[in-house]
């Protein structure tokens, strides 16, 4: 309908970080459309190089959960964090990755990304193949939005990628990104704050600051 918004314009701006889930399960077909919309994202050279794992064992989850809590531990002591806030923060971390329905593991991969002889360029190729799997997570985050369930996005597994991939079984190759929690929303969190259109765009070049 003329001046009536797109309704993907409505599931971008409603779209929230959900932290409290419902206990029930997920429907497998969600997930399922979920990931596909996840794999339409755009990505360096059309590599697609993200890899999903889904997790929705218990067990698992509480594995995976305590190992991360324990490296987790083990930085926040050499920060100097007191023991009691060093329990606080890691209890949490357990119960936020246990409590949700579905815990989703984004991983890259640089199997069919550009390869070269220089260390700039390679590093650059990297930094492409980050930016394609955010844009994989951000599709899943939307997605979840539109079909009526809630998602967050932690990258947890960045400061902690060995402990993921062992207690996963992951091949070598896939480094871990990102942690995604999935079920069905228990809260309705307020809009965060955002930064005037003014105070973040420039047009042509970037001038008016400094």
């Amino acid at each position: 309908m003329e001046g009536e918004a797109p309704a993907i314009l409505k599931v971008l701006r409603t779209r929230r970080s959900i932290r409290v889930f419902k206990p029930e399960p997920v429907p497998r077909e969600l997930i399922m459309k979920i990931l596909d919309v996840a794999r339409w994202a755009p990505s360096a050279h059309n590599a697609q190089p993200w890899r999903f794992v889904v997790i929705t064992s218990d067990a698992v989850k509480q594995e995976l959960a305590m190992k991360m809590a324990e490296a987790w531990r083990h930085d926040l002591s050499s920060d100097g964090v007191p023991e009691q806030r060093i329990k606080e923060l890691t209890k949490a971390s357990v119960r936020r990755f246990t409590s949700a329905p579905v815990l989703v593991l984004v991983c890259l991969t640089m199997e069919d990304m550009h390869s070269y002889p220089d260390e700039r360029r390679r590093r650059a190729e990297h930094v492409m193949a980050v930016q394609s799997v955010a844009a994989a997570i951000q599709n899943m985050l939307l997605a979840a939005h539109a079909l009526g369930l809630g998602a967050c996005w932690f990258c947890a597994p960045l400061f902690c990628p060995d402990v993921v991939r062992k207690v996963l079984k992951l091949p070598s190759d896939l480094e871990p990104q990102a942690l995604i929690t999935l079920g069905f929303p228990a809260e309705e969190p307020k809009p965060p704050p955002r930064k005037p259109l003014s105070e973040v765009t420039r047009w042509e070049r970037w001038e008016g600051e400094g």
